[in-house]
């Protein structure tokens, strides 16, 4: 008896798309493993301060003799799990609400997107920094101010591809076989909407790891002596001398954002066939 084996299709196999998950997975273990990479406890200052990159230090120290290097692996473990968590409840708040409204219509769509518009209306970035402001500076509150500003793109994303299923035969031939409204959405709809879905997440992870970093670095997210990104490129703005406290978290980010990004064009391409088809037409 011959074994098949699993192949992963050829239109998925592009070459961003396995830089940026060759990336993705080697971060992605670095926040796993954290506590058997760093050579240092993120905390413990026994370095001399401010040293420049060297054999001690790989990454250099920071102002109070911390290793550099260390911080950065361990703010990995908490910047990459708090974004994925953040992008997964966005995606499910918003595509409850988006499923519901286009589903059903009538009062439903007109009261739920106009309070996913209300949302909408304000700046993104300056909403989250009220909202964390108001509830005060921790990762918990950074992370509940950016949901508040993430979930509505999901929601009307959802709506939309809603509206444009639910009239389909299929669906209406679900309903007259005696699909109740929530068997109909898992069924005969949610299959179809997953692919855009998980484009749109897969490019929001890399926004949400810049949104919670940047409330960070406002101070609206992680307190010291917490090692996160934001918060240790807005300690290095004290000593702007020193490059490495800057430039090793700010690479962090960038390469994080650029893999989920490069993942994200990956898979809207396979997976839309509307971006697929509208870049033949240009060639």
């Amino acid at each position: 008896m011959k074994h098949r084996r699993m192949r992963i299709p050829r239109a998925w196999i592009t070459p961003l798309g396995v830089i940026g998950a060759l990336i993705a997975l080697v971060w992605i273990i670095v926040a796993v493993a954290a506590p058997l990479i760093a050579p240092y406890d993120p905390l413990a200052q026994v370095l001399p301060r401010l040293q420049a990159p060297g054999p001690e230090a790989l990454f250099g120290t920071d102002e109070l003799g911390r290793d550099v290097f260390s911080r950065l692996v361990y703010g990995a473990s908490v910047t990459i799990p708090l974004a994925l968590m953040l992008v997964a409840l966005s995606a499910l708040i918003g595509t409850v609400i988006g499923a519901v409204a286009g589903y059903f219509g009538k009062w439903f769509d007109e009261a739920l997107m106009r309070f996913t518009d209300l949302v909408m209306a304000f700046p993104t970035v300056i909403l989250a920094m009220v909202i964390a402001a108001a509830l005060g500076p921790s990762l918990e509150n950074a992370v509940i101010a950016a949901l508040v500003v993430s979930w509505p793109q999901y929601a009307r994303m959802t709506r939309s591809l809603v509206l444009g299923l639910r009239t389909n035969n299929y669906v209406t031939a679900g309903r007259l076989l005696g699909y109740s409204p929530g068997k109909s959405l898992l069924v005969d709809v949610a299959p179809n909407i997953v692919g855009p879905l998980l484009v749109l997440a897969s490019l929001d992870i890399g926004t949400a790891i810049l949104l919670l970093s940047g409330l960070s670095f406002l101070g609206l997210g992680a307190r010291p002596p917490t090692p996160e990104w934001g918060s240790m490129i807005s300690s290095a703005m004290a000593n702007f001398d020193s490059w490495w406290l800057g430039v090793f978290p700010g690479l962090a980010i960038l390469t994080v954002v650029m893999a989920f990004n490069f993942i994200g064009d990956s898979l809207r391409d396979t997976l839309d066939p509307t971006s697929v088809s509208t870049k033949g037409t240009h060639r």
